[in-house]
C-alpha cells in the first residue's frame, strides 16, 4: 500500500504518526502534562486491544482498562527516545505486564481465610502493643500475646505481602529512579530486538511468513521450499531476498 495513502487514512482516524508520537513523548517527559494527557487519549484504542486478551478472566473490562492505562502512562514516562523502536512496540508489553500484575496480585495466589484472620489479629495486636509500650513490638512479644508461635506470626505476615513489580523503584540515583528491571543482566534486555523482529514478521503476508518459517525455523533448502510451494528455486530465492529486505526496512523504521 502507498505510504501516502496510509498517512491519509491515519489522519482520518485521528491517529498520530510515529514521529508525532515521539514529539509528544519528548514534551511529556519534559513535564508537559497536556502532552501526556493527549498521548493517553490517543492510545486508548491500544489499551483496549490489549484488554481484549484478558476478557475471559471474569473481570470487568472497564477495570482492566483502567489498569491498562496505568501501564500506558508508565510507558509514556519511561520510553527511551534514543531507541529506534515504535512506541506501541514498547507500550504493549508494559500494558500487558501491568494487567498481569493486577491479576496475579488480586488473587492468583489464594490465601486461606484462617491465615488472613491470623494476620489481622497480628496487625491489631501490634498496634495495641505499640501504643502500650511506645515502640514496635518484637515478633516474640506478638506471638506470646496471641498465644501462637513466632513462626506463625512470620508466616501470616509474609503471606499477605504484595509481590514486587519489576517496574517498582528500588532506589534513586541522583533523582533518577532505578527499577528491578534495570538491575537485570543486559542479556535479558534483548526483548526490544525480539519485539521489533516479531513486529516485522507480523507485517508479512501468509505466504511470506511460510517461506520464512520453512527456511529459518525448519531449516529447509530453497529447493525444498520451492517444491512445497509449487514454484521454482529461483523464485524462492528472489522471494526470500525480498522478504528479508522488507523486514530490514520495517525494523529500521
Amino acid at each position: 500500500m502507498n505510504v501516502n495513502v496510509k498517512k491519509s487514512e491515519a489522519k482520518k482516524k485521528g491517529l498520530l504518526s510515529d514521529r508525532e508520537i515521539k514529539e509528544y513523548l519528548l514534551k511529556s517527559q519534559q513535564g508537559d502534562k497536556r502532552a501526556r494527557d493527549y498521548l493517553v487519549e490517543k492510545n486508548t484504542r491500544l489499551v483496549w486491544s490489549v484488554v481484549q486478551r484478558f476478557m475471559n478472566r471474569g473481570y470487568d473490562p472497564d477495570d482492566l482498562f483502567q489498569i491498562g492505562c496505568i501501564g500506558l502512562i508508565k510507558s509514556i514516562d519511561k520510553f527511551d527516545l534514543s531507541y529506534d523502536v515504535r512506541f506501541s512496540t514498547y507500550a504493549v508489553p508494559m500494558i500487558i505486564g501491568e494487567i498481569q500484575r493486577f491479576l496475579r496480585d488480586d488473587g492468583s495466589v489464594k490465601i486461606s481465610r484462617s491465615l488472613k484472620e491470623t494476620a489481622n489479629r497480628i496487625r491489631r495486636k501490634k498496634d495495641e502493643l505499640t501504643k502500650q509500650n511506645g515502640r514496635t513490638p518484637t515478633i516474640s512479644e506478638v506471638a506470646e500475646a496471641l498465644e501462637i508461635t513466632p513462626e506463625e506470626v512470620v508466616h501470616a505476615e509474609e503471606a499477605l505481602k504484595t509481590p514486587q513489580s519489576i517496574h517498582e523503584t528500588v532506589f534513586e540515583n541522583d533523582g533518577d529512579p532505578i527499577t528491578l528491571l534495570d538491575q537485570l543482566a543486559d542479556d535479558n534486555k534483548n526483548w526490544f530486538d525480539k519485539l521489533t523482529l516479531e513486529e516485522a514478521i507480523r507485517a508479512l503476508d501468509k505466504r511470506e511468513r511460510l517461506i520464512l518459517y520453512l527456511r529459518y525455523y525448519k531449516d529447509q533448502t530453497q529447493s525444498e521450499v520451492a517444491k512445497r510451494l509449487g514454484v521454482s528455486q529461483v523464485q524462492v530465492s528472489r522471494l526470500e531476498k525480498k522478504i528479508l529486505e522488507e523486514m530490514k526496512q520495517i525494523m529500521r523504521t
